[in-house]
């Protein structure tokens, strides 16, 4: 399978990204959550349709944040949508690594995903218990 990689773009978060989480039956993040106001990752595509997308955030550390990955629910083809979601977090980690980063952290609910996140190398931290958030 031969994939392609965009960066984000001003739209992408209101035509496409919403439409995905909800499918998923998530709420999704407020742009201003996510890095660059929602600009700040990738889309994987494959046939010039996308397929997924996930966001990096850097910090002033050696640590980046490797997060909401979200795909197209509507993708028949599992396993297309597995090897893009695998190829994705690739990408991103590379991005991070090149950026500096020596670690990378991700906050993961979804089994599958994790088990993705596995394949690619990463290790099982400390099971968290609440996930705590303040709007300021």
């Amino acid at each position: 399978m031969e994939f392609n990689i965009k960066e984000l773009n001003p739209s992408d978060y209101e035509d496409v990204l919403v439409g995905w989480w909800k499918d998923w039956g998530w709420q999704p993040p407020p742009k201003d959550f996510l890095p660059n106001d929602g600009i700040g990752g990738v889309m994987v595509t494959h046939n010039n349709q996308p397929i997924c997308a996930g966001f990096m955030y850097m910090t002033n550390s050696k640590v980046s944040w490797v997060d909401w990955i979200i795909s197209d629910k509507n993708i028949e083809d599992t396993k297309l949508r597995h090897e893009a979601v695998k190829f994705l977090i690739a990408v991103l980690t590379n991005i991070c690594q090149d950026n500096g980063s020596k670690y990378i952290y991700a906050l993961l609910r979804h089994e599958g995903l994790s088990k993705t996140y596995e394949e690619l190398g990463y290790n099982k931290g400390d099971s968290y218990t609440h996930e705590m958030i303040k709007k300021l």
